[in-house]
């Protein structure tokens, strides 16, 4: 754990008490402050009350008498309208900060030689895959990494800094929304398509959001920036900072950068790392998630033999493109994470033929934006809310209703056995999955667990 100080014998109201706002709490009471909690939902008000935290009816408290209020990523702040914690602690002069805040804050009451170097990564696809990637490599060279933040472990619950630790910490846009002094050694935006627009009133307060990784960073810090897309190119345009940019066009980059490639990573149209060895790196995408890591290893003062070498030994992450069974000539690929269209993308451009499990509820948009990837698909398979709305879509494409993960998995493994030569079945939803599971990692397992009861053989990254 990472004791926050500065609020030592003050209140401190905590709203929201999921995973980042029930470690936030034990932070600030580990750090002398009294965080008095409180939730909407039962449960987590009971989980408070058992590790003898207090729980106070924020609507009914004095606010006047808070520090600070310490609001759940989940809560809106500003869109669709702000929550009324929001409202309560502004009509009464209380900050607003979230878990990461807190991360910054404690970090820098360290003496400036005792603070360990920080890596951040943000972005609406890529972002978890980059995370574990950085750390891997990091680790694979020798380097105390801790790894946490939108991924895994909340940061707070991370382990106690020291001099020499590494923390390598994925942010959304709702937690970058709740920063004012967050200032990480290295900066990672991957990339950025619309999503999440609700929470932050449209495309541009989106944008800005994720722009706040690189907003307090000093002259000597590293901003790595996707900038296929108009917005990246914007903000490394607009950044005082050491910039290196990231591309997956194949002209050059303009400044320092690298340009990334299926199977290669590029750097001033010289191959500097050949990618295709890395199993667990298949795609444009990934060679893109790959430059990322090979850059922010560089900048730490990792070699290039070992920075390459951790690419290429990378296991791969969970429901990203995760190879997790073969049946016959058929494997199974576990994209369970692809939540949007753009996700979704990257998963169906890694193939020459997919049989493609896809839906649930859908984004704006839906797989409009896809139609130029139909040809690649053998057969749709369409689950849950979508499925209607999909089908309509894909019109002649091939394409099935299964209704549920299960009807979907069996006759997509039918049909691809059916087929000649090696074929591909890939979950890559484009889709949250609400409708019919707690989170994309419960899909993805439910996907597994589907296919190796179809008598699949598990497959391991080698």
């Amino acid at each position: 754990m990472i004791p926050v100080s500065g609020f030592e014998g003050r209140r401190v109201a905590v709203f929201g008490l999921g995973r980042s706002g029930i470690t936030a709490a034990r932070a600030l009471q580990a750090g002398g402050a009294i965080p008095i909690l409180w939730d909407d939902g039962e449960a987590g008000r009971a989980q408070a009350k058992a590790e003898g935290f207090t729980v106070e009816d924020l609507a009914a408290a004095d606010w006047s008498d808070f520090a600070a209020l310490v609001l759940s990523p989940g809560a809106p702040l500003t869109h669709p309208r702000p929550h009324w914690t929001v409202d309560l602690a502004r009509a009464a002069g209380v900050p607003v900060l979230g878990d990461i805040e807190l991360f910054a804050r404690a970090l820098a009451d360290r003496p400036k030689d005792q603070r360990p170097r920080v890596v951040a990564i943000t972005g609406t696809n890529g972002k978890s895959t980059t995370t574990a990637l950085i750390g891997w490599v990091l680790k694979s060279a020798g380097l105390t990494v801790h790894v946490g933040g939108n991924i895994g472990v909340g940061v707070l619950a991370l382990p106690e800094p020291t001099p020499e630790a590494v923390y390598v910490i994925e942010v959304s846009s709702y937690q970058l929304d709740l920063t004012t002094t967050f200032a990480p050694d290295v900066a990672i935006l991957t990339n950025i398509s619309p999503d999440h627009l609700d929470r932050h009133g449209g495309m541009d307060g989106y944008v800005a959001a994720k722009a706040r990784i690189f907003q307090a960073q000093g002259p000597d810090a590293v901003a790595l920036i996707g900038v296929d897309e108009s917005w990246g190119q914007g903000i490394a345009r607009d950044l005082a900072q050491r910039v290196i940019t990231i591309s997956t066009r194949p002209s050059p980059p303009r400044g320092e950068g690298y340009v990334a490639q299926p199977g290669v990573i590029l750097n001033g149209g010289e191959p500097i790392a050949d990618l295709t060895a890395a199993r667990s790196l298949p795609g444009r995408h990934n060679a893109q998630n790959a430059a990322f890591a090979y850059a922010t290893a560089r900048a730490l003062g990792v070699s290039h033999d070992a920075a390459v070498a951790g690419l290429l030994s990378f296991p791969g992450l969970a429901h990203r493109m995760e190879a997790v069974g073969r049946l016959g000539s058929v494997r199974f690929i576990n994209d369970s994470k692809a939540t949007n269209a753009d996700a979704a993308r990257q998963a169906l451009a890694s193939y020459p033929s997919v049989f493609w499990i896809a839906g649930g509820v859908p984004k704006a948009g839906g797989i409009k934006d896809l139609t130029d990837l139909f040809p690649r698909i053998a057969k749709a398979y369409l689950i849950g809310d979508a499925a209607p709305a999909f089908a309509e879509t894909l019109g002649d494409a091939p394409h099935v209703i299964a209704r549920t993960l299960d009807d979907a998995v069996a006759a997509a493994a039918a049909d691809a056995a059916s087929a000649d030569g090696d074929q591909i079945v890939l979950l890559s939803p484009a889709c949250a999955s609400f409708d019919q599971f707690k989170d994309f990692e419960a899909r993805g397992e439910a996907f597994r667990a589907a296919v190796l009861a179809l008598g699949a053989v598990p497959e391991t990254a080698s």
